[in-house]
């Protein structure tokens, strides 16, 4: 009988393992949480934790074996772009792989200068990308309450972001919901569950991906 030496033996072990877990698909990449840094909307305000679309989106992985990418839920009722850059870099302790950026609602709802949210989500995504985080920035959009002309300039910040930073970036993270009574709560503001649905159905492919 041959004899294997424990130095072999090891290395045979460490390449077997390495095996399995290519064929399994799931890589140390992969395994790294995807955060999803928002405000009221991702927080899911007014509906159970569970009908957020951050966690309709981890049941959405579990389902596609992908149950090994964690979502972290890092929204705040109320933040605003100000507060992205502390948060993130409160959330590099977390590792994570992947970064949905979306904020700035609040922004527009008070009438908060464009220019600085640009600002501020600029300094956030380059922090990501020095971090080797991949990010994923999330549109929005608002009512012409305070005239047309802010309405507009704050809706294309974020395409101007995208294309800064060769990014991906999704039109709108409302798109289908914003303005229909029956996807969202009394306020006419944040999704009721199956707006959140509609929400998670948008944001999966795009983790898809990048993962």
């Amino acid at each position: 009988m041959t004899c294997i030496s424990p130095k072999i033996k090891g290395l045979f072990l460490s390449i077997m393992a390495g095996c399995l877990i290519f064929v399994s698909g799931v890589s140390a990449a992969d395994a790294k949480p995807v955060l999803i840094l928002g405000d009221s909307l991702t927080a899911g305000l007014g509906v159970m934790p569970e009908q957020a679309y951050p966690s309709l989106i981890q049941k959405r992985l579990e389902k596609a074996g992908r149950g090994a990418v964690r979502i972290i839920n890092g929204g705040i009722s109320g933040s605003t772009s100000a507060g992205a850059y502390a948060r993130l870099k409160w959330y590099l302790k977390a590792r994570p792989g992947i970064l949905i950026l979306a904020l700035g609602a609040n922004d527009g709802l008070r009438g908060l200068p464009v220019r600085e949210m640009e600002k501020n989500l600029d300094k956030t995504i380059v922090l990501a990308k020095e971090s080797d985080i991949r990010v994923i920035i999330a549109g929005m959009q608002i009512p012409p309450n305070y005239g047309p002309d802010y309405a507009a300039s704050f809706r294309q910040v974020f395409p101007d972001l995208a294309r800064r930073h060769n990014i991906p970036l999704i039109p709108f993270l409302l798109e289908g919901v914003a303005g229909m009574a029956g996807l969202n709560q009394a306020d006419g503001i944040h999704p009721n569950p199956l707006g959140h649905e509609i929400i998670a159905d948008q944001v999966y492919p795009y983790i898809l991906e990048s993962l």
